[in-house]
C-alpha cells in the first residue's frame, strides 16, 4: 500500500519528530550534535524552511518549522538531512544500516491556538526527561535563543513569537514568562497524539481551512483549544 501523502502547505508551521531506530542513540558525543545542527541549518536554507524551535535529545529530535515556498520543503529538508547524518554517523562509529525509525513524524500546528505551546513542549523536553532542572541548562535546544537572546543563524522567529513584544527585551521577558507554568498534560497529550498519528493540531475551523487549501480530507481526530490543567509528564 502506498504511503499517505503528507500535508505540508507552505506558510503553515509543522511539528516534526525524528527518532532513532528502536529508540537507539543518535548523538553519542558533542561533535554529533554539532554535525546535525550544521546540516539542519544547511538544508533548511537550501529548501527554504524556517526553523522556529528545536531540541536534539540523545535518541530523537523535535523541530517546529515552516516551509516558506515549497509544500514539500520540510520533507526534502528532512530526507537530505537524514541521509547526510546517517552517512556521517555510520562512518564515524564503523556501523552500517539504518539509524532512524522509518520516516519522520509530523503534524500541522495552528498558529493561533497551539504554536507557543509547541515551542514550550519542544524546549521543555530535557526537563521532562529529568536531564536538567531548567531548559536554560540544556545546550542543544533553541531555548537560549528564544528566551535569552543568544544569536543563532539556525533559528527564525515565527510571527506569533515576534508578537510577544515590540522590543527584544519585552519579547524575551514575555517568552520566559510562558515557562513559569508547565504545559498542561491535556495539551501534551494532544501534541504527542497529533505528531504520532500525523494529525492537524488545532480547531475544527483550522482543520477545515487546511482541507479547503489542500483539497485533501484530514484524518479523523478530536480537535479543540487547549485545556487549562497544570499536570506534566515525561516525554
Amino acid at each position: 500500500m502506498a504511503r499517505k501523502h503528507r500535508l505540508g502547505p507552505a506558510g503553515f508551521a509543522q511539528h516534526v519528530i525524528q527518532r532513532g531506530n528502536n529508540r537507539s542513540i543518535c548523538f553519542a558525543d558533542e561533535s554529533d550534535y554539532i554535525a546535525y545542527a550544521h546540516w539542519l541549518k544547511k538544508f533548511s536554507l537550501q529548501f527554504d524552511v524556517a526553523i522556529h524551535a528545536w531540541v536534539l535529545m540523545t535518541n530523537h529530535v523535535h523541530l517546529l518549522c515552516t516551509p516558506n515556498i515549497d509544500n514539500r520543503g520540510v520533507s526534502a529538508m528532512m530526507q537530505s538531512l537524514g541521509r547526510m547524518y546517517v552517512r556521517y554517523f555510520n562512518h564515524k562509529y564503523n556501523r552500517t544500516g539504518t539509524l532512524w525509525e522509518g520516516r519522520f513524524n509530523s503534524s500541522l500546528v495552528s498558529s493561533e491556538e497551539y504554536l507557543l505551546a509547541v515551542y514550550r513542549y519542544i524546549e521543555l523536553n530535557p526537563v521532562r526527561a529529568n536531564m536538567v532542572l531548567s531548559p536554560a541548562e540544556y545546550k542543544w535546544s533553541s531555548y537560549r535563543i528564544n528566551a535569552l537572546g543568544i544569536k543563532s543563524m539556525l533559528c527564525s522567529p515565527h510571527p506569533v513569537y515576534l508578537s510577544l513584544g515590540k522590543t527584544d527585551f519585552r519579547r524575551l521577558k514575555a517568552y520566559r514568562t510562558l515557562f513559569k507554568n508547565d504545559v498542561p498534560q491535556s495539551v501534551i497529550d494532544k501534541i504527542q497524539t497529533s505528531s504520532r498519528k500525523e494529525l492537524a493540531l488545532g480547531s475544527k475551523k483550522f482543520k477545515h481551512h487546511i482541507e479547503q487549501l489542500t483539497g485533501s480530507t484530514l484524518k479523523n481526530e478530536t480537535l479543540g483549544r487547549p485545556a487549562s490543567n497544570n499536570r506534566i509528564a515525561k516525554t
